[in-house]
């Protein structure tokens, strides 16, 4: 009798490639996913309130932090054009190329596809959720004497900030697989930090953003991105039919 072969599903890789699991097991692990979402919801509702009910101590945090990141800015000219062109940079629809640059240049390494289309498509639906995000809440911009910088609509969370911190959350996930080092797994993450980190003090000190607004912006766009991966990772995947020969 031949022996029976089993192909793995399409667009996957040995890399990522998972047994079975019975469906208790992945009921459960979907449910982290689940509890990842609501806990960045919850996080970013409670921000968004103390933000609204005008909490006096985040008030306080959020004014000085502005007031005393710009009047930096503004006495250092080559630092306020730093600041001015990583704005530009990390805006993005600037992004966007080179991060589906990326994506498609680890699809075409592994071959890959269910898992980079799940980074590209996870960034692109952050992006748009974070917009609506800011019309849901309605927070108004920093209102300064001496303004460095303008920028339009509205505050909460900051743009830069989700997008940055999905896009390069994503795309640490996306690759985390071929990393086979721990060197290459803590230069990933620590890469990703520093620029989300270096976009998020960039709102604050051009006063455009508020402290609150860049922190609400990071959870929303690191918590969005692994609540998605956790669904996707533990999604039922269709395998084939007994019986199948290669």
């Amino acid at each position: 009798m031949r022996p029976v072969l089993h192909r793995s599903s399409p667009g996957r890789d040995p890399q990522t490639a998972t047994p079975p699991r019975a469906p208790a097991s992945r009921a459960r692990r979907l449910l982290r996913a689940a509890l990842t979402g609501v806990a960045t919801g919850v996080a970013l509702i409670v921000i968004a309130l103390l933000v609204r009910e005008q909490w006096p101590p985040l008030v306080q945090l959020d004014e000085r932090a502005v007031t005393d990141g710009v009047a930096i800015a503004a006495q250092h000219p080559d630092l306020l054009r730093a600041l001015i062109l990583w704005q530009w940079a990390f805006l993005a629809i600037h992004l966007l190329i080179p991060v589906a640059a990326i994506g498609l240049a680890y699809w075409w390494r592994t071959g890959n596809a269910t898992r980079t289309w799940w980074a590209l498509s996870t960034i692109l639906t952050a992006w748009g959720l974070s917009n609506l995000l800011k019309e849901v809440v309605r927070r108004a911009r920093p209102v300064l004497d001496q303004p460095v910088e303008s920028a339009a609509g509205y505050s909460f969370p900051s743009g830069h900030a989700a997008n940055t911190a999905a896009m390069t959350t994503a795309l640490v996930v996306l690759v985390w697989p071929s990393l086979r080092s721990r060197a290459m797994r803590v230069t990933a993450v620590a890469s990703a930090a520093v620029l989300t980190v270096a976009t998020a003090v960039d709102r604050v000190m051009l006063g455009v953003h508020y402290p609150s607004d860049v922190v609400a912006g990071i959870l929303f766009g690191v918590g969005f991105v692994l609540a998605s991966y956790l669904a996707y990772k533990h999604w039922p995947t269709p395998l084939p039919e007994p019986g199948t020969a290669s």
